[in-house]
Parts: structure tokens; C-alpha cells; sequence
């Protein structure tokens, strides 16, 4: 099985989220000593914390995450330092990194931001040479440690839909891959009749 590492913000109670999005609510409502069971409740958008958007996001697509193949939600792991780039471009070097299907991970170092309002507002975005590249490469996602690839209009958001490239936002932990050259990810959605969804984002390194 190897060696799992989460890269996944943990859901919580008021969790900080997108300017956008409503408040996270998750809270308890059934206690076992007055209801003989414990449950929990969750009112969430589903564009908070560690998710991924599909092309219905922000395209006339018509296609929901659930009817998406598995397939395209687990694979080949390739891992981009992008430390210090506030406009992270494209480099000659990756033509030899990334390869087709490849779900590409760029390490910005911004999720020690997370839970601050300056997250949102003042992250790196992604240059349209860098998105055509990964376009050129046909690769299956492209996920980061930051919420989002760009800002409004969100072009590249919509250049990477329209070549059916998924992204995953919000993801953390991503130092613990700078050491490894080869790492599978696994980033299953809910199945769920919507646009986006939570999910849990694993990377597997094979010892």
C-alpha cells in the first residue's frame, strides 16, 4: 500500500471560505444521553475547503461530478515547486515532467495562509503560457495549494475547463512531496448531482 499523505484542509465549524461563498454550519444534534445516538449535521457550499470544480463551474457544460468517470480523479502525481511565483509562468524544464494524463500538483507554499482573509485575496495566479502548456499536455487535473488559478474574469479557469482539465483548490501538505519523484493521487469526489464537490485528496508514494 505504501505511505499515504493527506493533503486535504480539515472540515470544521465556521470554517474560513471563499467572500463568495455562505458560512460553514457543522454541528451536532443528536446527543446519545438525551437521543440514544450521536449525529452531526453539515450545511456547506461545495466549493469549500479542499474541492474540486468541473467544467459546469463556470462553462455550459451540463455534465455533473458524479457522472464523470472515476478514472479521471486518480493517477499519476507530478509535482511543480512554485515557491515564491507570484505569476507562476511555464519553464522548459516541465516539458520533461509533466506527461499526458498526469494530475499535476503546483506547490506555491500559500496554504500557511489559509484561514486568513489575505488568502483569498492576494494569491498567485497561474500565466496563460503555463495553462496552455498543460493543455498541450492533456493532463487529467491540475490541483494547488491556493483557492483559486486566477481572479475574475477566472479566463484560465475556463481555458482549462474547455480542454476538460479538472481542478482541485485548497490543498495542503504538499512540502511532504517535494522529496519524492514518483506519487499517485487519489482525490474521489462525493457522488453528488452538482458542479463541485468536497474532496478527500490523498497521495500514495509507493516504498
Amino acid at each position: 500500500m505504501g505511505k499515504f499523505i493527506d493533503l486535504s484542509q480539515e472540515i470544521i465549524d465556521n470554517m474560513n471560505v471563499h467572500p463568495y461563498d455562505d458560512k460553514v454550519k457543522l454541528y451536532q444534534d443528536k446527543y446519545l444521553e438525551e437521543d440514544e445516538y450521536n449525529n452531526f449535521r453539515l450545511e456547506i457550499g461545495m466549493h469549500a475547503g479542499t474541492h474540486i470544480d468541473t467544467p459546469m463551474h463556470l462553462t455550459d457544460r451540463k455534465i455533473f461530478i458524479s457522472e464523470i468517470p472515476l478514472e479521471k480523479f486518480a493517477g499519476s502525481g507530478c509535482l511543480l515547486d512554485v515557491r515564491d511565483e507570484k505569476i507562476i509562468g511555464f519553464k522548459q524544464e516541465y516539458i520533461d515532467v509533466v506527461n499526458e494524463n498526469d494530475i499535476v500538483i503546483l506547490y506555491t507554499g500559500y496554504s500557511d495562509k489559509y484561514g486568513t482573509d489575505e488568502y483569498y485575496t492576494n494569491h498567485p495566479v497561474i500565466s496563460e503560457a503555463l495553462a496552455d502548456f498543460l493543455v498541450d499536455k492533456n493532463i487529467k487535473m491540475l490541483g494547488m495549494d491556493m483557492p483559486s488559478p486566477d481572479n475574475y474574469p477566472f479566463e484560465i479557469h475556463k481555458k482549462l475547463f474547455k480542454n476538460n482539465i479538472l481542478i482541485i483548490e485548497n490543498l495542503t501538505n504538499l512540502s511532504e512531496l517535494v522529496k519524492f519523484n514518483k506519487f499517485n493521487i487519489i482525490a474521489f469526489p462525493l457522488k453528488i448531482k452538482a458542479e463541485a464537490s468536497m474532496v478527500r485528496v490523498v497521495a500514495n508514494i509507493e516504498l
